[in-house]
C-alpha cells in the first residue's frame, strides 16, 4: 500500500467512489442532490465534472422509482450506487429492497445478481426529531440477501466502499452525518476491506465495549477516561451488520468477561438484542455479569437539545454502566468534554 495521509471520513469515501468509476466503467453514481453544490456532505465532489452526467447525476424525489432504476441497472450488468441523504425515506422505497432487491439472487438459483449499493446518511443533526435521525439497520440485517455495513472509520469508509461496490449483491452502506468530519489515515491505494469483518479499535483486558457506527467515537471516549483509573476497556467495532463477526465478538467477551454492546439504533429487537443473545449462547460460562445494552430511548426522538440529549446514549452513559460492572465510584465528568463533532456540523440536514 502507498503512504497513507491523513483525510476526513467524508474524503475517503468521495476517494472511493472516484477509484471505482475509475476501475470500472460500469459504476454509476445517482440520487437526490448528488450533483448540487454540497455533493452529499462533500462526498460526491468531483464526480460529475470528472466523469460528466452521464455517471453521476441528480433524479427527482421518489425512493421506490429510484431503487427501482438501481435494480433494472444492476440486472443489465451495470453497478448503481444509489444515494440516499436520510435513511428515514429509505422505507419508502422497501418494496423494491426487500421484495425484488434481496430474493433476485435466490429466486433465480443464482443466476440473476443485483450489484447494488445504497448509501445512506443516518443518525443526529441539529434539532433533526423524529423525521430524520433514525438508523434502522436491524431492519434491513433482518433480511436475507441484503449486506449491511457501517463503517466508522476513515480508513474503514474507503475500503467497505470499495468492497460494497465491487460486491454482486445488494449492500446497504450507512454513514453518520457527524462522522463526516472526523479524520484518519486512509492510503492512497485502491484497497478493499472484506465485508463481514469486525475490528478491533482498542485493545483492552477489564470489560469489552462492542459499537456501531457513532457510538464507537463515545466508547473510544468513554475507554480513555476510564483509562485514568487503571480500567481498560477492549472496543470493539461490528462495522459489518449482516454479515455479522461473531467469532471476533465471543473471542473479546470470553477474554474480558464483561460485554456493553452500545448500538446507535433502539434497543427493541435491534442489533444489541442480537449481538446479546449469540454473545449468551457462546459465552455464558464466560461471561461474570449479564451483558448490558446501551441505545436510543424507546420513544421517536425529540427535537429540543435537552431531550436529545437525554435520547442519545454517549461516551458518559457508557462509563456510568461500566463503573457499575466494575464496581467502581462514579467519576466526576464535569470536566470532560463531549459532542465535540456536533459544532463541526453545518447542515442543512
Amino acid at each position: 500500500m502507498s503512504k497513507k495521509r491523513v483525510i476526513t471520513y467524508r474524503e475517503a469515501i468521495n476517494e472511493a467512489i472516484i477509484q471505482s468509476m475509475e476501475e470500472d466503467e460500469s459504476v454509476f453514481v445517482y440520487g437526490l442532490d448528488v450533483d448540487d453544490k454540497k455533493r452529499t456532505y462533500g462526498t460526491g465532489i468531483n464526480l460529475v465534472e470528472k466523469f460528466g452526467p452521464e455517471r453521476c447525476f441528480s433524479t427527482p424525489l421518489s425512493e421506490e422509482a429510484l431503487m427501482g432504476i438501481g435494480i433494472g441497472a444492476a440486472l443489465n450488468g451495470l453497478r448503481p450506487v444509489n444515494t440516499h441523504i436520510r435513511v428515514d425515506f429509505l422505507l419508502l422505497a422497501m418494496n423494491q429492497l426487500i421484495n425484488v432487491a434481496s430474493t433476485s439472487c435466490y429466486g433465480s438459483n443464482g443466476k440473476l445478481a443485483i450489484p447494488l449499493v445504497v448509501r445512506s446518511v443516518i443518525g443526529r443533526g441539529w434539532g433533526q426529531g423524529f423525521q430524520h435521525s433514525k438508523s434502522l439497520q436491524s431492519i434491513f440485517a433482518h433480511i436475507p440477501g441484503l449486506k449491511v455495513v457501517m463503517p466508522t472509520t476513515p480508513y474503514d469508509a474507503k475500503g467497505l466502499l470499495i468492497s460494497a461496490i465491487e460486491d454482486n449483491n445488494p449492500v446497504i452502506f450507512l454513514e453518520h452525518r457527524w462522522l463526516h468530519w472526523t479524520e484518519g489515515e486512509v492510503p492512497f491505494d485502491y484497497y478493499k476491506i472484506p465485508i463481514g469483518k469486525g475490528n478491533v479499535l482498542r485493545r483492552g483486558s477489564d470489560l469489552t465495549v462492542i459499537a456501531s457506527s457513532w457510538m464507537n467515537i463515545e466508547a473510544l471516549k468513554a475507554a480513555e477516561i476510564m483509562g485514568k483509573r487503571n480500567m481498560d476497556l477492549e472496543v470493539i467495532d461490528v462495522r459489518s451488520i449482516s454479515p455479522l463477526d461473531e467469532d471476533l465478538l465471543v473471542e473479546s467477551v470470553s477474554k474480558t468477561g464483561r460485554c456493553i454492546v452500545a448500538d446507535y439504533d433502539w434497543l427493541n429487537c435491534g442489533l444489541s438484542a442480537e449481538v446479546a443473545a449469540r454473545l449468551q449462547e457462546k459465552c455464558f460460562g464466560k461471561l461474570k455479569l449479564p451483558i448490558m445494552r446501551l441505545g436510543f430511548a424507546p420513544t421517536p426522538c425529540p427535537t429540543t437539545r435537552p431531550l436529545e440529549n437525554k435520547f442519545y446514549p454517549n461516551a458518559a452513559t457508557i462509563i456510568r454502566t461500566a463503573e457499575k460492572m466494575l464496581g467502581l465510584s462514579e467519576i466526576d465528568l464535569s470536566e470532560e468534554r463531549f459532542y465535540s463533532y456536533e459544532n463541526k456540523f453545518k447542515g442543512p440536514f
